[in-house]
């Protein structure tokens, strides 16, 4: 948390502005007891009506000013506050872009929208009250005693007793609901992941039928939520009632004193009032700090979670041992490749080995958990190998920046993806430069342009988030054009047209082999007629290489490749 308070530097002026403001705020709010002893001592009893009334004026002022400089302190803690959560943001939001999917995949998306959201705004919260508060209850309560001393020293002992014993409670409530709070940050954690992954999958459970079980899940993460802020409400709760006890006892003792000095002389009633005056001034005050002590609890809680996120490593952009280097074609080898993801029980791929030349089509196939999106996303360095070497344009792929590396890759994920915005600002984001000549163009290749040209707007057609608005098929059309865009030396379909009918694929395939830049292409699929065309398929079988060869090759000499064809074409067919 403290290290994330380094960001609050450029707003040092505002963050001492506003504790000053709020510290002359309590220094004329010190007064107002003074100014009440002496209308009651002077004004009332002696029955001087003027004397009440100037002293009434003076209070007024000293609210007026008081006021006026409250105000201002809110400003000047408001805007470092937001200021300082802004470049937090900005900081966190650049950060999660340069994860690697390793990383990704171990933080998990609910936990960083909650450090990005929720945690966040606690922090900002927290900052925004310490700025106000954290010198001004201090400044009220000792200054509150001070005064109380230069009244009547007899009478102010209970005020030295009070607040020690306070200070106590506060504390040690304090250092019990710090570790609790982060308890329950995590079960926040894992209560939005629930609602992310239902929200995200609502067709497929209700195609199952599955919204009871859900729910019943979803109530016991809540209610394991629910109990551990209650434990926490609990120690949080013991504040105020504690804190009221003490003081009113005090206020007690003090009346009790009070009424025997005012007996014998030593003070006067407008003295004593004074007094009690500052006691309730003291009462707000740390009640006030309790809860700004929750505050700061939270938002320290908070904070460390968001430095726990900044602190892990990020892609390393420098990996490079030759500078400069640059894709020189688009041919790839993989020699020896194995790879396990973090936290794997065993390997995904093993012991990977082909080459593809320049401008070749290779295809690869295999049951699902095979392994065939882990060996396209070795390439771009999504994920790096524990094993064996790569090769892109004849070079280790560790020789180039990420940067140099992907610009040369166009890339279409299994999972179709678009953005908020219209046609034009997806297909851009292949080749931000490209011409309205050129998006047709990759729509045409894409078999996307004639639903495109149906669309009200053309190429500023609106996009819904995920693309909601389009069929499966039009979205796996508008991803291919998205990566045709760049003109990439190295074309990745991953299982990108298994949502298109075989005429639609069939033509795909075909303006695929027509382009006029001829990248090496690698397709993978479930289909064999997809990849029948190919110059090589590689057939996978629980991330081993089974089979390396053409579609005729791999009929007569892989089976796990002829049973696959069998059972998309019937045995008749395969055989002739």
């Amino acid at each position: 948390m403290f290290r994330l308070l380094k960001m609050i530097k450029p707003y040092w002026k505002e963050c001492t502005l506003a504790p000053l403001f709020k510290m002359l705020e309590a220094f004329f709010e010190l007064f107002v007891p003074l100014v009440v002893s002496d209308i009651i001592d002077y004004g009332i009893k002696e029955n001087d009506k003027s004397y009440i009334v100037s002293r009434a004026l003076i209070m007024v002022a000293l609210a007026a000013v008081g006021l006026l400089c409250s105000v201002t302190a809110q400003y000047f803690s408001a805007r470092a506050a937001v200021g300082f959560s802004t470049k937090v943001r900005y900081r966190l939001f650049h950060h999660i872009q340069g994860f690697s999917y390793t990383e990704t995949d171990r933080i998990g998306t609910s936990t960083m929208v909650t450090r990005l959201t929720s945690d966040l705004n606690q922090v900002q919260t927290g900052v925004n009250l310490t700025l106000r508060l954290l010198l001004r209850s201090p400044f009220i309560v000792f200054g509150a005693m001070i005064m109380a001393f230069s009244v009547d020293p007899e009478s102010a002992v209970t005020f030295a007793v009070m607040i020690p014993v306070l200070s106590v409670i506060v504390f040690g409530i304090m250092l019990i609901s710090i570790p609790l709070f982060k308890k329950v940050q995590t079960r926040l954690d894992r209560v939005l992941g629930a609602t992310r992954e239902n929200l995200t999958g609502v067709r497929v459970l209700r195609a199952f039928g599955l919204e009871k079980n859900e729910t019943e899940r979803f109530d016991r993460m809540n209610l394991d939520h629910t109990k551990m802020q209650r434990v926490v409400g609990r120690f949080s709760a013991l504040m105020n009632p504690l804190t009221y006890m003490i003081v009113n006892f005090s206020v007690i003792a003090l009346l009790y004193v009070g009424a025997i000095r005012v007996d014998e002389g030593a003070i006067s009633q407008g003295q004593l009032v004074a007094l009690y005056n500052y006691m309730t001034q003291i009462l707000v005050e740390l009640i006030k700090m309790a809860s700004l002590i929750i505050s700061i609890t939270k938002a320290v809680a908070c904070g460390n979670r968001i430095q726990a996120v900044l602190d892990r490593p990020v892609e390393d952009e420098s990996a490079s041992t030759a500078s400069g280097a640059t894709v020189a074609d688009g041919s790839v080898k993989f020699d020896g490749v194995s790879f396990r993801y973090m936290g794997a029980g065993e390997e995904s791929l093993s012991d990977i080995s082909f080459t593809v030349k320049d401008g070749e089509t290779f295809g690869i196939i295999g049951g699902t958990g095979s392994g065939k999106s882990s060996v396209v996303n070795l390439i771009p360095r999504f994920y790096d190998s524990t094993a064996g070497s790569i090769q892109v344009g004849g070079r280790k792929i560790g020789e180039f920046s990420l940067e140099e590396l992907r610009k040369a890759i166009g890339i279409v994920p299994q999972k179709a993806v678009l953005f908020r915005g219209t046609v034009r600002s997806n297909l851009l984001f292949g080749n931000g430069e490209a011409s309205d000549a050129e998006l047709w163009e990759s729509l045409e290749l894409a078999q996307a342009a004639e639903f495109v040209r149906e669309k009200e707007g053309g190429l500023d057609a609106p996009v819904e988030q995920n693309g909601r608005n389009f069929s499966g098929g039009q979205r796996q059309r508008l991803t291919i054009a998205r990566a045709l865009v760049r003109k990439p030396k190295i074309l990745i379909l991953d299982d990108s047209s298994s949502a298109l009918d075989y005429v639609t694929d069939s033509k795909l395939r075909s303006a695929l082999r027509g382009l006029s830049y001829h990248p090496t292409i690698f397709l993978v699929s479930q289909r064999t007629a997809s990849l029948s065309s190919a110059d090589q398929i590689l057939v996978l079988e629980d991330g081993r290489s089974v089979g390396l060869g053409t579609h005729e090759v791999l009929l007569q000499t892989c089976e796990s490749y002829a049973e696959i064809h069998r059972s998309q074409f019937g045995k008749e067919e395969s055989d002739a």
